[in-house]
């Protein structure tokens, strides 16, 4: 795999997880809130059925791409892609460690009552969801100052005498 490929695919899987994971901040965590709390634990259930497999495969292609990228590049760039590789990895464990057992928490109480802290509960859901946005978001950034940085490292083809 040549740089410029691995480089596009490191960005468009990177940007696609900190725009999914932006989209559920922005517009999903607050209609949660906005519902009755039977409503958000159908609904939460049913979309982690639906994210479960899309959002572990686009933190996996993500964090591979980059680590790609860190392997096949050197100095600033190398840099910049490793530090997004460690970002996307901190995305998924945050995910697995954090948001997922608390999914096993909400599915069940779906199908029962939820327990008289769930208010509290919910509310760390929400920090980890916040946490691994701002993960993938830094991720995504780091990449696009490593495109940046590759671009305006190239000679000026213009400029030669």
């Amino acid at each position: 795999m040549r740089v410029p490929l691995a480089t596009g695919l490191a960005l468009l899987s990177t940007g696609a997880l900190a725009g999914a994971f932006g989209y559920g901040a922005a517009n999903l965590v607050p209609t949660f809130d906005a519902v009755p709390l039977e409503t958000r634990l159908s609904f939460h259930t049913q979309l982690m059925e639906m994210n479960g497999i899309t959002m572990q495969g686009a933190m996996a292609l993500s964090a591979l791409s980059t680590a790609t990228l860190a392997i096949m590049t050197r100095g600033t760039p190398r840099r910049l892609a490793g530090a997004a590789s460690l970002l996307t990895l901190a995305s998924f464990l945050i995910t697995r460690l954090g948001n997922v057992p608390i999914n096993g928490r909400i599915k069940q109480w779906a199908a029962t009552t939820a327990p008289h802290d769930h208010a509290e509960i919910l509310n760390r859901w929400e920090a980890f969801n916040h946490a691994r946005t701002g993960t993938a978001f830094a991720a995504f950034s780091l990449l696009i100052l490593l495109a940046l940085h590759r671009q305006n490292a190239k000679p000026d083809p213009s400029k030669t005498t």
